[in-house]
């Protein structure tokens, strides 16, 4: 019996078409970030096993894949079983992008800007149970701002991102926008005492997946009153996101949270809205969702995740994390970054027809000399042609319908005649 040759599970190969699409989204995703100011870094794919497990990273630190140490024996692995894996492992891979970038900073500090814009676009890894839009292998494309304690980092970063959904092509985009502050004032407006805070925001973070009624149920564990509470909350603000949802504007903001409860999250909102109605492309829509919560324990202020039609998960997101980068340099540095959830979005997006120079497929007789073959190949690949070599066949129309679907859009046939690129006769695929 032959023996599977698929990729490992939750691993995927990527056919030529697929490959196109996906550097195509990333050359987009590239340029505007670039034209926004932001220069791109790269960092190891592995970190070591303590920064990665450093509480930071929320459930993602369950999921991360360790590399063990070098030279172990038995003894090791049995006592790995009492003292945790970190005995028998002292690396792992990285499970998203927003760790290593802190750890990258603390190191390159005194070569970075006071104010750094950071790209990175680069594979994560996440023992995930796999199923569709959920991979162990995945790309994500990230904008920080390190060093920016105002709300002009959290500005540019969603103008920037806004405009590379507009110019993937993307359309009705929403923009989910909260506050961790806002989070923790309703949390404390319900009676929840401030040591539970952190836990109570795990079980709200579940609302999608098991509905108010399921959140209140968990919250009363923590305290009932302050979860009954919770759950009116819940209830009065679920038709006022439902729908078109609540526009990042005072009076919106301010109804839909209950009375009295103000604050700087509110203040920061409020200001965020105004400076964004005018700044963002038509195709993105900003919202107010005050439950909104984002998984990651490191988040301290404004967040965003992002929602299209098109998709059943979120398409991107983010926030800030301004107490993160101070674990590695014992001092605070402000935070803030934003994350397009790479393979969701490519799925969403078309590979634009080339509007350059044509692909060619020179369809080739086998006793045209090689030498004279690849002269003519060279003086169209120095005009800016994408050339393909094919050797002629019995079946042309088979071939000439597979190099159609690869992307080659036009065909010229070389003979022994064929001395130079001005004797082809290129015709399109449509006139054949």
């Amino acid at each position: 019996m032959a023996k599977t040759v698929n990729a490992p599970r939750g691993m995927r190969d990527f056919l030529p078409q697929d490959k196109a699409r996906r550097e195509h989204a990333l050359s987009v995703i590239r340029g505007v970030y670039r034209a926004h100011g932001f220069d791109e870094i790269e960092a190891p794919m592995l970190e070591d096993y303590s920064r990665l497990h450093a509480g930071l990273g929320g459930d993602n630190e369950k999921l991360s894949f360790s590399v063990l140490k070098r030279g172990l024996t038995a003894d090791d692995f049995h006592a790995a079983a009492d003292e945790g894996v970190e005995r028998i492992a002292d690396l792992g891979l990285r499970f998203d992008l927003t760790v290593p970038l802190t750890r990258f900073y603390a190191t390159n500090r005194a070569q970075l800007p006071p104010v750094f814009r950071s790209i990175q676009i680069a594979p994560v890894w996440r023992a995930e149970r796999p199923q569709k839009g959920r991979y162990r292998q995945f790309v994500q494309a990230d904008i920080d701002i390190i060093g920016e304690p105002g709300l002009m980092a959290e500005i540019e970063l969603l103008t920037a991102s806004s405009q590379a959904f507009a110019e993937l092509g993307l359309t009705d985009v929403t923009i989910r926008v909260n506050d961790r502050r806002v989070l923790f004032g309703l949390l404390a407006h319900c009676g929840f005492e401030a040591e539970v805070h952190d836990r109570a925001l795990i079980t709200i973070d579940k609302l999608d997946k098991i509905g108010a009624s399921g959140v209140v149920e968990e919250l009363e564990e923590l305290d009932a009153t302050a979860a009954a509470r919770m759950g009116e909350v819940l209830e009065a603000v679920a038709p006022k996101i439902a729908g078109e949802g609540i526009a990042l504007t005072r009076e919106e903001i301010v109804a839909a949270l209950p009375e009295g409860l103000g604050g700087e999250g509110v203040t920061n909102l409020v200001d965020l809205g105004e400076a964004l109605e005018h700044a963002i492309p038509s195709n993105v829509t900003l919202r107010f969702d005050p439950t909104l919560v984002r998984g990651m324990g490191y988040y301290t202020g404004t967040i965003f995740e992002v929602a299209h039609p098109a998709s059943g998960s979120s398409v991107g997101g983010g926030g800030r994390y301004d107490g993160m980068v101070g674990r590695f340099l014992g001092q605070d540095v402000p935070a803030v970054g934003f994350s397009i959830g790479f393979e969701r979005v490519v799925d969403l997006i078309e590979l634009p027809e080339n509007d350059g120079p044509a692909s060619i497929a020179l369809v080739y007789d086998t006793d045209v000399p090689k030498a004279q073959l690849m002269s003519i190949k060279r003086e169209l690949v120095a005009a800016g042609h994408r050339v393909r070599l094919e050797k002629r066949v019995k079946n042309m129309k088979a071939m000439l319908d597979r190099i159609a679907g690869e992307g080659f859009s036009e065909f010229a046939n070389v003979r022994p005649d064929t001395l130079s690129a001005s004797d082809l006769d290129v015709r399109s695929q449509g006139d054949r």
